[in-house]
């Protein structure tokens, strides 16, 4: 793989220094053999051009661009003056999975929304790693991407959370934003030690700039790890114990999902009800809001880009699936009162 960005576009026969360390080990996402350079055949340097934002800071690969508050941005008087995002849904999610599903949930109820993702450098750096984000772009379900953090590679980009959420209300007019790390999460089987627990601390960001701070709830029915099946420790932790009280947790009404969808289901997605039953003291902090499931299967299925999370798909995981479209559905339906 090869940023041509960066590296410049490698042709047939180019001489090429790889990364492979993520590919020796047989990781899942991450595992490829990285292109860090062309030796023989160096890019041009590029133009002149506004910008001096630094990402990848101080690693081999940094690249300078320019921030959408940067004093050489278009928007940077704008966003010197904002301080809030009048009470926008902001959906925080654990993995990058989430992201179409949480899409599929809100153009369920109003496919007319405006919607931005905000990626945060949990996990990928490029953006233009998600092969999921070019497809949603590209099918006209996300209006806007913007890069945070160390993150880089959107239409714009953030150096916070916080001025993230600000330019995608007030310079991509967004009517919702979506929060999460990219692909690759990363966790060690420890109570603190995994990347998504900076959730809590986005869903403070959206509360402090008067947004509609919204858990988006990662769930399984699928995954052989208990720590992650029905609703995952991720999320009682980093919601449950992370983020401020107050939030909104949208959970999906198991009992409204039609047997026909339950029984294309391998395994079916309810069997996950006991145990989101007891797990919901975790989360008291915040607001639990049950949301009806019925049209939503159809929904996701609708999705231009492939549902997959852990390597499961929609049928073999639909719990993980309905949850995040569930939260959708429920801030789509904020909005319209």
């Amino acid at each position: 793989m090869a940023y041509t960005g960066l590296v410049g576009t490698p042709e047939p026969g180019d001489t090429v220094i790889l990364n492979v360390s993520a590919l020796a080990r047989g990781l899942g996402t991450g595992g490829f053999a990285l292109v860090v350079v062309l030796p023989e055949a160096l890019p041009a340097d590029p133009p002149p051009a506004p910008g001096h934002l630094v990402k990848d800071r101080y690693s081999p690969t940094q690249t300078m661009v320019l921030g959408v508050d940067d004093q050489e941005s278009e928007h940077h008087a704008t966003l010197a003056q904002a301080t809030g995002i009048d009470g926008m849904p902001v959906l925080v999610a654990d993995l990058h999975s989430a992201l179409p599903a949480i899409l599929a949930g809100i153009r369920a109820e109003d496919p007319e929304l405006r919607v931005a993702y905000a990626m945060t450098d949990g996990a990928a750096l490029p953006l233009p790693f998600s092969q999921a984000v070019a497809g949603l772009q590209e099918a006209g379900w996300l209006a806007d991407t913007l890069s945070v953090g160390q993150a880089w590679g959107g239409d714009h980009e953030a150096v916070t959370v916080h001025s993230a959420l600000l330019a995608a209300r007030h310079v991509a007019g967004a009517d919702i934003t979506i929060v999460s790390q990219g692909p690759g999460n990363l966790g060690t089987g420890t109570p603190f030690g995994f990347s998504g627990m900076v959730v809590g601390d986005h869903l403070d960001a959206a509360a402090l700039l008067g947004g509609l701070p919204v858990a988006v709830a990662r769930m399984s029915n699928a995954d052989a790890r208990g720590r992650h099946f029905g609703i995952s420790h991720h999320t009682l932790t980093a919601v449950g114990r992370g983020a401020r009280p107050g939030c909104t947790v949208p959970l999906p009404d198991l009992a409204t999902l039609p047997d026909s969808v339950a029984a294309a289901c391998d395994p079916d997605p309810r069997i996950v009800a006991e145990a989101l039953a007891s797990q919901r003291a975790e989360l008291a902090a915040h607001t639990l809001v049950d949301v009806e499931l019925d049209g939503l299967f159809e929904a996701l299925e609708g999705s231009p880009v492939r549902l997959s999370t852990m390597g499961r798909g929609l049928t073999a995981d639909a719990a993980s699936f309905l949850s995040a479209a569930a939260a959708g559905r429920w801030a789509a339906r904020a909005l319209a009162g």
